[in-house]
């Protein structure tokens, strides 16, 4: 918009300097002219619905703001409106940007948090999956037009940087063996090896993660410790369903310090599949 506005006083510039004689009497429409119209007022962004879904890429479910329109939920599809709420812009009397990290931190917590109540499942069942959420607020411009909604989808994750599509009902998803099944973590080979990825179990895949390690809270208690904490837990783990328990694989993954910061605070247990 101010490009456009630069453009437009250039152009009154020239057409006051044209080669045309000056008149000997006033123009009616002279004052008019040197007074810009105001600019046109950006229309608000509509409220998001919920239980929409949307062929998002990768790249755009990472994005802040959302991009896009809803899709049948018929057709194919990458992620579905599970949440959406009002952000709080008002601190102290004053309003803060969509953008700052204030109101960016209560869409980050608020989506997280109502994500569990909406696919079920154990916490367990969620950190085995590869379901995530994701979260989307106005832009700037919108913002300043009134917009102050925050929206939550859900998505799964079918490798790094990539996305599953989505089918069937969402909701309470990971409250059936057929939903764990579908959207579990699984892996191309045994975790540790050059070979290993993790992928969505309804992939070609030839490990399951199977169980979880918690870890506790606070600082990062050293990989030495963070290693030996999920050793008999996941050999137990694998050996439960092992078709032979005295011949059988196991795998175990433990957090880094930066995932820990991240928030990762737990392991997982890894058995063929």
């Amino acid at each position: 918009m101010r490009v456009l506005a630069a453009a437009l006083l250039v152009l009154g510039l020239t057409a006051c300097t044209s080669g045309a004689e000056p008149s000997s009497s006033p123009s009616p429409t002279a004052s008019a002219s040197t007074t810009a119209p105001p600019p046109p007022r950006a229309t608000p962004a509509p409220v998001p619905a919920t239980k929409a879904c949307h062929a998002l890429s990768y790249d755009e479910a990472v994005a802040p703001t959302a991009s896009g329109s809803a899709v049948p939920c018929a057709k194919k599809h990458t992620s579905v409106t599970y949440a959406v709420g009002q952000l709080d812009t008002l601190v102290d009397g004053h309003l803060v940007a969509v953008d700052s990290d204030r109101v960016q931190q209560q869409v980050a917590s608020e989506c997280p948090s109502r994500f569990g109540l909406f696919v079920g499942g154990s916490l367990d069942d969620r950190r085995l999956s590869m379901l995530r959420p994701v979260w989307f607020t106005p832009t700037v411009e919108e913002s300043d037009a009134g917009a102050s909604w925050f929206r939550c989808d859900v998505v799964a994750l079918a490798a790094d940087g990539e996305l599953a599509p989505l089918s069937g009902p969402m909701a309470d998803v990971l409250s059936t063996s057929e939903g764990r099944d579908r959207y579990g973590m699984c892996g191309t080979a045994s975790p540790g090896t050059a070979d290993f990825a993790r992928v969505i179990c309804s992939a070609e895949h030839s490990w399951r993660a199977i169980a979880v390690v918690p870890l506790g809270d606070g600082a990062y208690p050293g990989k030495e410790k963070v290693r030996a904490a999920g050793q008999s837990r996941c050999r137990d783990a694998a050996a439960a369903v092992a078709p032979d328990t005295l011949d059988y694989q196991w795998g175990y993954e433990w957090p880094t310090a930066e995932q820990w910061k991240a928030g990762q605070t737990f392991g997982r247990c890894w058995a063929p599949d």
